[in-house]
């Protein structure tokens, strides 16, 4: 039975998020709030983790996770950035926008696309997964809390609560989120290619 951390959405319980990264550390999967929509979350380096998050969301390798980032300093660990790359990243972020971008060496080939060799990364401006990135110094692998069959991202955490709690170790509670995707630009070619219309707006990618 999954756990429920209700925490405050600006002064989160350290307390509580702290419980809440230990079960990351075991190789749980944890819902958490972000400035989207609710995600999925599981350690980087864990192997099973990973696979079990793509069993839940009912997607395959080939679909790109996000590495959810605390800054622009750790996203150029993971991705191969230009300068003109960055400046269009460091506009919209932290911001409720994915990056598809080249993955650098720091990346295990298996999170990677497969024939691609590409990754997406963001930086999220929720204070709460903000908070949860900090004490696990580090990023955090992630995908779109949207079921199998469906279209549409789910934003209520005893919704959430309530349908997976056989399959995650916890959900963490922050209130409602906005209920819409991220805004996903690829710019792993060299040109600016969206790829989705989400939260994000296109006006601070000058698209």
């Amino acid at each position: 039975m999954a756990q429920l951390f209700e925490v405050h959405p600006e002064n989160p319980q350290v307390r509580l998020l702290k419980q809440a990264v230990a079960l990351l550390e075991k190789g749980e999967i944890l819902a958490v709030p972000t400035d989207s929509s609710y995600a999925l979350v599981c350690h980087l380096d864990d192997k099973n983790a990973a696979d079990k998050l793509r069993r839940i969301r009912g997607v395959d390798d080939k679909h790109h996770l996000t590495l959810l980032c605390r800054d622009l300093s750790e996203l150029s660990n993971y991705a191969k950035v230009d300068n003109q790359q960055f400046r269009l990243i460091k506009s919209a972020t932290p911001g409720p926008y994915t990056f598809i971008l080249e993955a650098s060496k720091e990346v295990p080939r298996r999170l990677s696309h497969p024939s691609r060799k590409t990754i997406g990364l963001r930086v999220p401006a929720h204070k709460v997964l903000q908070s949860v990135l900090e004490l696990h110094n580090g990023p955090l692998l992630a995908t779109t809390l949207i079921a199998p069959g469906e279209t549409e991202p789910l934003n209520d955490a005893q919704e959430i609560l309530e349908r997976y709690k056989n399959q995650i170790a916890a959900v963490i509670d922050a209130g409602a989120c906005a209920l819409q995707a991220t805004t996903v630009v690829d710019l792993s070619s060299g040109e600016t290619v969206l790829v989705r219309e989400g939260r994000g707006s296109l006006a601070a990618l000058g698209l």
